[in-house]
């Protein structure tokens, strides 16, 4: 999150804090409860789609939240080294090291089980959540509270894309979390309750941060490079700093950890269905996870942490919101197509209603994608990512109805 201030602005920052989380996520999480409620199984959105649209559908839904995770999960060990080089400026040198240090442990832990994921999940969180607490109750103590009123002046187009982008990618991956679903104790009760959860702490933290950011008087510059361990250390002290750092470094190995979790049982569940290769259906004998699905993903991830954070970022949140719309068209094509399916979690609109909700989103994304598109910040254009995209993918497709005529059904 430390970018969007330099995007956008103290006080445009927190505006859009307000209203984008709304409009790209509210449709997104409603979507997913329903779905998941009607089909809590291993695979998650890949079969909501499968279902709904078809296989050549469920297919590019696979293999584009393969692509975007592939992105997503090397951002996190990016992460990781920049929060550690807060405390340990001469460890820049090895990046590639200490991203690998990070990888393959989240490997080994994976193929354990969801289990010890969800535990170490629940203890980094903590370990995240506390240092912000004590720079609030800092700040708080010591500073004047001022409600900040948006100024007339708006970044230039490219930025304010930019600014979408970061906050999109801050709030992405609701779906993520379904894949999962048949490992999970009352899968639909579950969701429910940790998803509004989440969202909830997740939007007063990103709210808390950035307006006491912006009191601060902090460089924009200062807390993009040096991230918010530099705004504890401002506040509190060089020990608060540290505490941010050690958070920022828990919030990077609990994200990766999930993350990992959640995409390796897609290949799993696509090479159950015959649309990929075989192997990657394969479970460890002892802990029944797809071990050999994770230990791919960590391969490609270990070759990806060379890219930049921007780079990743923008290629991680244009994917991301194709495989999105598949999943918005499912849950209206499963309304006219299963109208009477048990859905324990139901989104109180018509089809018409939907198609207004999940339209807010489409908006926000395209309003985003044109921003960066007319960027000169040097980051990749995302209009070459969806077409680049959408090639492989159907080559991809087209190569396996080649080699399966049967899959085209």
């Amino acid at each position: 999150m430390e970018p969007l201030l330099q995007y956008a602005g103290n006080h445009l920052s927190l505006l859009l804090l307000l209203i984008v989380p709304f409009l790209w996520d509210i449709p997104a999480i409603l979507t997913v409860l329903e779905l998941n409620s009607m089909m809590p199984v291993e695979g998650g959105y890949y079969k909501w789609v499968k279902t709904a649209l078809g296989t050549r559908f469920g297919f590019y839904e696979g293999i584009w939240t393969w692509f975007y995770t592939f992105v997503d999960l090397a951002i996190y060990p990016v992460l990781f080294v920049q929060y550690t080089c807060y405390l340990f400026p001469g460890l820049e040198t090895y990046k590639l090291v200490l991203c690998l240090l990070l990888i393959w442990p989240a490997a080994v832990i994976n193929i354990t089980g969801i289990v010890p994921v969800g535990r170490m999940s629940f203890i980094l969180s903590n370990l995240v959540l506390f240092p912000f607490l004590l720079l609030f109750i800092i700040f708080i103590g010591h500073h004047t509270v001022a409600i900040p009123v948006v100024p007339a002046t708006a970044p230039a187009f490219s930025s304010f894309g930019m600014a979408l982008y970061t906050i999109m990618w801050n709030f992405l991956g609701w779906d993520n979390v379904t894949t999962y679903a048949e490992e999970v104790e009352n899968p639909v009760r579950s969701y429910i309750v940790s998803i509004f959860i989440a969202f909830i702490t997740v939007l007063a933290l990103y709210l808390g941060v950035i307006w006491v950011a912006g009191q601060s008087g902090i460089d924009h510059g200062v807390l993009t490079k040096q991230g918010f361990p530099a705004l504890g250390a401002l506040l509190g002290g060089r020990w608060l700093g540290i505490l941010l750092a050690c958070g920022g470094m828990a919030s990077a190995v609990g994200m990766y950890n999930a993350n990992i979790l959640s995409i390796s049982r897609v290949p799993k569940a696509m090479a159950d269905d015959g649309l990929l290769p075989n192997m990657l259906g394969n479970v460890h004998k002892r802990f029944q996870t797809p071990y050999v699905s994770i230990l791919i993903c960590s391969v490609i991830v270990s070759l990806l942490v060379a890219g930049t954070l921007g780079e990743l970022l923008v290629v991680d949140v244009t994917i991301y919101g194709a495989g999105l719309f598949l999943e918005f068209f499912s849950l209206i094509r499963m309304r006219t197509k299963a109208p009477d399916m048990k859905r324990p979690f139901r989104v109180p609109l018509g089809t018409a209603g939907l198609c207004v909700l999940i339209a807010l989103p489409i908006v926000v994304y395209f309003i985003a994608l044109t921003g960066i598109c007319r960027s000169d910040e040097g980051v990749l254009n995302p209009a070459y990512v969806i077409v680049g995209v959408v090639a492989v993918t159907e080559v991809m497709w087209q190569v396996l109805v080649w080699r399966k005529p049967e899959v085209r059904g």
